[in-house]
């Protein structure tokens, strides 16, 4: 007869789409872990397991980003054990969670490593079932955040490269920061998100909004098509055989599985304005507009950050991507008039190179799968630990925007010109 504590093991909730990295002195706790891998409540997760406990973890993320969740097993006694966690916190992107298993069942240790934000302490020997329950209950408890970020893309004007750039960044945070990612096509008639990763699913975003009824995480996970190890997609029909006309709330169970189920979810939202469009982008929790540095760029960019720094007060400002830049022959505003007249800095600048991004459409490649070592998949790589927020990896570089980040620090305090869109010259555009 099963007791209380077999019925709770059996209403372990699956654990979330997250990465997960455990670092063992004991071979023994290096096997359960690998069991629970294996388990079908892990199923989503990325788990792999390595030697060398505390050391080996501080030692591995001095030049890595972190995972969602790193396990700990250490021996050590309390003094060496907080020590090793204050050394490894110095390397720590916010977000991730730290799971330590020790071998004291003290609770002056317990105190401390909470007190450092250790997100649960395991006592050694555990079993495979109690190790997945207590990854599970870090996402699943009452009040847990959920695990996913929300970024919105979305371009100031159509046809300025917005889906690509969406679509490159969502490679990076995958295969660059290690994180499982999930980009969302929102185009339903035009968009691209299966010619640029070479994909041609039978299924995607349609079935999940036009199926209200039968939206839950088991169907949404058949119909993500995976691009790589720790990237999906959810294209869209890019079909013209029905009316794409949806209500405000449409998509709002959809994100809410995407949220509680993936570390990172890239939307890339097309340039539209309808009720739907401005609640994705008011409810993410990061923005990004992408720009082309002409006058209706200028004026879109202005009036969509005046409307969402009125509808997200108490949120960080979105990010801004100037994209194009540089075009043989055609007038521009200069980058640092355009930062000016939005009062934002833009976050990255991307150069005109038809060379890499024309033969990376065409073939169904991202930029850093033509030319891995150039500096525009640097930059691409950048612009995915600002948007994400991770922690710069490795020897710092010199910003490219460092001139300009100089120029507007010089400025703060002052407010753009309101006149500037007025007073722009007609020939900038």
């Amino acid at each position: 007869m099963k007791g209380p504590a077999d019925f709770e093991l059996a209403q372990i909730a699956p654990v979330p789409r997250i990465s997960l990295q455990a670092f063992c002195e004991s071979p023994e706790t290096a096997r359960i872990i690998q069991a629970a891998a294996t388990d079908r409540r892990m199923e989503r997760a990325h788990v792999s397991v390595h030697l060398g406990g505390a050391l080996a973890a501080i030692e591995a993320y001095r030049d890595a980003p972190t995972p969602n969740v790193i396990v700990l097993d250490s021996a050590a006694g309390r003094g060496e054990l907080v020590s090793h966690i204050d050394a490894l916190a110095e390397f720590c992107d916010s977000g991730t969670k730290v799971v330590v298993a020790g071998r004291t069942n003290d609770i002056l240790l317990y105190r401390e490593l909470i007190a450092r934000g250790i997100s649960e302490y395991l006592v050694a020997p555990f079993d495979v079932l109690e190790f997945i329950r207590a990854i599970s209950h870090l996402y699943t408890s009452a009040g847990a955040k959920p695990i996913g970020k929300i970024i919105a893309i979305t371009g100031a004007k159509g046809g300025i490269g917005a889906s690509s750039i969406a679509h490159n960044i969502g490679f990076s945070i995958a295969r660059d920061l290690d994180t499982q990612t999930v980009i969302v096509d929102m185009d339903f008639g035009f968009g691209t998100a299966g010619l640029d990763f070479n994909q041609d699913p039978l299924q995607g975003i349609a079935e999940a909004i036009f199926a209200p009824a039968r939206i839950d995480e088991n169907l949404v996970d058949r119909l993500l098509t995976k691009c790589g190890e720790k990237l999906s997609i959810l294209a869209a029909p890019a079909t013209l055989d029905r009316m794409y006309d949806f209500s405000e709330t449409v998509f709002d169970s959809l994100i809410d599985i995407l949220r509680a189920t993936t570390p990172c979810v890239i939307l890339d939202i097309p340039h539209i304005w309808t009720a739907w469009s401005r609640r994705m982008l008011v409810n993410a929790d990061e923005i990004v507009i992408v720009a082309a540095p002409d006058l209706a760029n200028l004026r879109n960019t202005k009036n969509m950050l005046d409307m969402l720094r009125s509808a997200r007060a108490h949120d960080g400002h979105p990010k801004l991507i100037m994209n194009c830049v540089g075009i043989p022959k055609r007038p521009e505003i200069s980058v640092n008039d355009f930062a000016k007249a939005v009062d934002l800095v833009p976050s990255g600048i991307i150069p005109f190179q038809p060379k890499l991004f024309g033969p990376a459409a065409n073939n169904g490649q991202m930029i850093a799968e033509v030319e891995a070592a150039g500096k525009l998949a640097d930059m691409i790589r950048d612009l995915a630990r600002k948007i994400t927020g991770r922690n710069e990896m490795g020897k710092a570089k010199r910003n490219l925007l460092d001139p300009l980040i100089m120029w507007f620090g010089r400025k703060q305090g002052s407010k753009a010109n309101p006149g500037a869109l007025r007073g722009a010259s007609p020939n900038q555009s």
